[in-house]
């Protein structure tokens, strides 16, 4: 365990998204890596990889439910010096991802394939994208015991099992890449098929590999079968802080979900385009995300150990980091985004629609840094309402935005990524008013004044 109310707080963050940057730069690799090989296979298989990957933002939204929850718990837990309540709270945090894990499983073989009859451009992508989701559904199942692992140890202030772990399964990714999916060395040459169960394998040995760093070496929180009986009112807890966090992402789902939509008449081309974009996107979003995670349990501890001044700081200091980081990135997607696009796919039209959408969205790359950094201190103070209604404006901006323009007679695809960073930008300024609310009723005088979703600590059953 490692104390996050001491020291400076820039350093404290450096030192905490040093380590998830760094595994999320492997993570960056191996989607470009992975990116390349499928573009190769064809237009068809990008979108259907894409419109197949957006499921990837429920299970996202899911395993947030779990994650932010023990984040939050745990990291007060740990300020207030209570390590046996840290342990039940991991625990039944590992109980309800096993739950989750199998719901996935269920509800995904059965109802996925109707998901993609509705978004795909045409029955090639819609093909392509019902083999890789079947085979990628295992790895979606197994995120939610890996996030809950990951995130007590992140709540408790360390990181670098997680990074070493999150390293180890990118690389054996990478390598296993080309060989499933382009039939390199002895591999078949498995394509969509091949892309989905590299990242399965994968997936696979880094959840093993936790469990065993959990088994016999981590010290302050571990597996406690006699633990494992439900808890229904710290589940209820769990719920109340991860439910809005999980609607959050939920709600990037619908974004994405919404854009497919929107485009699916300027066909599989328009849909390649958008897909390699959105991971490109997806990957200039990692290091400000490191950031976002980094304050979560630096705000959560602080808060745990009443310390409202770093609490503020924290949050501060978050954004100024943020906002460095992506404005550099913005100004090299100004520059010319093609350089990246242009090693995924030879295909002008594929390249025009992605380079045109980062060239575009890039300008609320800074914003939504603010964004991220506002979710991390709502996950940490245990209140993420807040996030998940700045989400909710959010959409309910773009979509009847997008709806209207995507009516006129000279609708556009560029028009639906200017109605996007219009949206952003509204969030990001509703967000940093919603922060400063909540610390004028966290930290209040006023010792009779209301503080809602205060956490208080279980107790042992």
């Amino acid at each position: 365990m490692k104390d996050l109310t001491q020291g400076s707080v820039v350093k404290t963050i450096l030192a905490m998204a040093i380590p998830v940057a760094a595994s999320m730069l492997f993570q960056t690799l191996y989607l470009l890596i992975d990116l390349y090989f499928v573009a190769a296979l064809g237009e068809d298989s990008v979108a259907g990889v894409g419109t197949a990957s957006s499921l990837m933002f429920m299970i996202m939204a899911l395993t947030q439910v779990l994650g932010v929850s023990a984040v939050a718990m745990i990291s007060q837990a740990v300020g207030r010096k209570e390590q046996d309540t840290a342990i039940l709270i991991f625990n039944q945090s590992l109980v309800l991802s096993l739950i989750c894990a199998a719901i996935t499983l269920i509800f995904g073989f059965a109802l996925g394939g109707s998901f993609l009859r509705g978004i795909s451009a045409d029955q090639g992508a819609y093909n392509e994208g019902l083999i890789f989701l079947r085979w990628f559904l295992p790895a979606m199942a197994v995120q939610f015991p890996i996030i809950v692992m990951a995130s007590s140890l992140r709540a408790t202030g360390i990181v670098k099992p997680a990074m070493l772990v999150q390293v180890t399964t990118v690389i054996l990714n990478i390598i296993l890449a080309p060989i499933l999916i382009a039939g390199w060395g002895p591999g078949p040459a498995l394509g969509v098929m091949g892309a989905a169960l590299a990242t399965t394998i994968s997936s696979v040995i880094g959840l093993l590999m936790l469990v065993f760093y959990f088994i016999k070496l981590e010290k302050y929180v571990a597996f406690r079968p006699d633990q494992w009986r439900p808890r229904l009112d710290m589940w209820w807890k769990m719920f109340d802080i991860g439910l809005p966090a999980g609607g959050e992402m939920l709600l990037l789902f619908v974004y994405f979900s919404a854009v497919y939509f929107l485009i699916q008449d300027f066909g599989a081309t328009a849909q390649a385009g958008f897909s390699i974009g959105g991971r490109v996107m997806q990957s200039i979003f990692m290091p400000t995300m490191a950031i976002a995670f980094a304050i979560g349990p630096i705000v959560g501890q602080s808060f745990g150990a009443n310390n409202p001044e770093r609490v503020k700081e924290t949050f501060f200091k978050g954004v100024m980091l943020s906002a460095v980081v992506m404005l550099t990135v913005t100004v090299i997607m100004q520059w010319n985004p093609g350089i990246v696009v242009g090693i995924f796919t030879n295909e002008v039209e594929v390249q025009l629609v992605a380079s045109v959408f980062l060239q575009i969205v890039s300008w609320n790359f800074v914003t939504q840094g603010i964004v991220f950094s506002a979710s991390g201190v709502f996950q940490g103070l245990g209140n993420t309402r807040p996030a998940l209604v700045s989400s909710l404006l959010r959409i309910s901006l773009f979509i009847p935005m997008a709806l209207y323009v995507s009516s006129r007679e000279d609708y556009r695809i560029e028009h639906i990524w200017y109605v996007s960073v219009a949206s952003v930008v509204v969030q990001a300024f509703f967000s940093i008013w919603l922060v400063n609310r909540e610390f004028r009723i966290r930290f209040s005088p006023d010792p009779d004044a209301v503080v809602p979703n205060q956490q208080t600590a279980p107790t042992e059953p």
